[in-house]
């Protein structure tokens, strides 16, 4: 009996020596499981801080800001606009329209966007601004602006022969008639030469004249004086216009190449009502005025009109 009493106790207590064993080795696999999860969110949360690094810091490399393409102190597209990374700006010839152009005086950066009576536009779809004059009336829009400074050009480069724009209606109004006195008359909604004053050469002629070509001319006849240009012979005065009523035109105003000789170009306008003629924005990208060549895609949508295949065009003006 008392044999029996000591094996039951002997039994008894290696049975509850394993039962505290597989306790504690129960215990140190939790423990041991726990810290191993533990670990494993640890570096799961510095691997994801590292990517989240890392992205911010590619994100910062790559990202690209409006100040990186200007140049606040310029005051020319030649030295306001900065050209893209890769890109050199392609020259203009001394005298030539491109050069002109590139070199015309620009207001300072920031300056806004005003309507012919002195309003503020809103918006922020400009990036600079000519300094041309508007003048106080709702006459001088888009295809007004750049009639203007292709008559500008030509004024300042003494090529006075060569200033001639054409009515809606087809009737030539050139410069040359006007400076020798003749002005542009009425009979039965026709118009024609009538010589009513004295020879004059002045500036303020010069802007007479312009204003009864913004009257009469427009985006309708601005189409007739252009043909179809492909992109990859872009050139500076080089035009995107759908012409109608309403209708709308833009002005290519400065190009740069990379190696491959691909193109990025400014786009600049004037709007109705008449307003400042400014390089505006490129919505695909509003950081980045410039528009690539390698995007160009139709309708090509612009930042404030789209226009369809076969509106890029080359005026005659210069002809």
């Amino acid at each position: 009996m008392n044999f029996m009493k000591r094996n039951k106790f002997y039994l008894l207590l290696i049975m509850m020596a394993c039962i505290c064993w597989g306790c504690k080795s129960k215990n140190m696999n939790t423990v041991t499981n726990e810290e191993a999860e533990s670990t494993i969110v640890e570096n799961s949360n510095d691997t994801k801080t590292n990517d989240n690094e890392s992205k911010e810091e590619n994100t910062e490399e790559s990202a690209v800001k409006l100040p990186d393409f200007i140049n606040p102190e310029g005051n020319t597209l030649f030295t306001r606009f900065i050209t893209p990374k890769g890109y050199k700006r392609v020259e203009a010839d001394d005298g030539s329209f491109a050069d002109f152009i590139g070199n015309y005086p620009l207001e300072p950066d920031g300056t806004p966007v005003y309507y012919f009576d002195k309003r503020e536009k809103g918006g922020e779809g400009h990036a600079a601004v000519f300094s041309m004059e508007v003048a106080e009336e709702d006459l001088q829009q888009c295809a007004d602006s750049i009639m203007r400074i292709y008559a500008e050009y030509l004024y300042k480069s003494g090529r006075h022969d060569k200033i001639s724009f054409h009515f809606v209606d087809g009737f030539v109004c050139d410069y040359n008639h006007w400076k020798e006195g003749y002005r542009v008359k009425f009979s039965n909604d026709k118009p024609y030469w009538e010589k009513v004053a004295s020879s004059d050469d002045s500036e303020e002629t010069f802007k007479k004249y312009l204003r009864i070509v913004f009257s009469y001319s427009s985006t309708l006849s601005m189409e007739n004086e252009s043909k179809p240009v492909d992109i990859s012979e872009l050139k500076v005065g080089d035009i995107f216009i759908k012409g109608g009523s309403p209708g709308h035109v833009l002005m290519v105003a400065d190009i740069c190449e990379n190696e491959a000789g691909e193109k990025a170009f400014l786009l600049a306008q004037g709007f109705m009502p008449a307003q400042s003629f400014h390089i505006i924005k490129n919505p695909a990208h509003t950081e980045d005025p410039w528009y690539y060549e390698s995007e160009i895609t139709y309708p090509l949508i612009t930042q404030s009109y789209t226009f369809d295949e076969g509106s890029l065009k080359r005026l005659n003006y210069l002809d």
